[in-house]
């Protein structure tokens, strides 16, 4: 991973204002990198911050798709997600397969603001940092024969 960061934000619902009110708070950090969020998300945090924001779909027209697919492609470095734990979601599948494909290539993941400080106010948000990726070559090639 590079110094500036590939900083992806999603947000459900119920937790876009919180999550516009820790962009507000960290604008100054948070504009040493650059920004990708799913589609209602990114407008609100671009017209918060007032800088560009890369926008994918909304989450549930397939955003946290695009987004999982980023992150697998190796296009996103650190994904900052506030969901809502009391609230059943539409889409529940996808938010499932985007939190599991960003463990599967091993990126920071943030659920929650305090989780997100402690990813920003990290020394390694803000240099470059070589993550160790998984050996998937056993599971690629487990069906091919000789």
């Amino acid at each position: 991973m590079k110094a500036r960061k590939r900083v992806a934000l999603v947000a459900h619902d119920n937790k876009k204002t919180e999550l516009v009110d820790w962009v507000i708070y960290n604008k100054k950090v948070l504009g040493d990198h650059q920004l990708f969020a799913t589609g209602t998300t990114g407008s609100l945090v671009e017209k918060a911050l007032g800088q560009p924001v890369t926008c994918f779909l909304s989450g549930p027209l397939g955003g946290d798709q695009q987004i999982g697919a980023a992150i697998a492609e190796g296009k996103l470095d650190v994904l900052i997600f506030f969901w809502d734990p009391m609230e059943a979601q539409p889409h529940d599948p996808d938010v499932k397969a985007l939190l599991r494909v960003a463990a599967t290539w091993n990126i920071p993941v943030a659920c929650d603001r305090a989780t997100a400080d402690f990813i920003l106010t990290s020394p390694l948000m803000h240099k470059e940092y070589d993550a160790l990726l998984p050996d998937y070559s056993a599971y690629v090639k487990r069906n091919i024969r000789p």
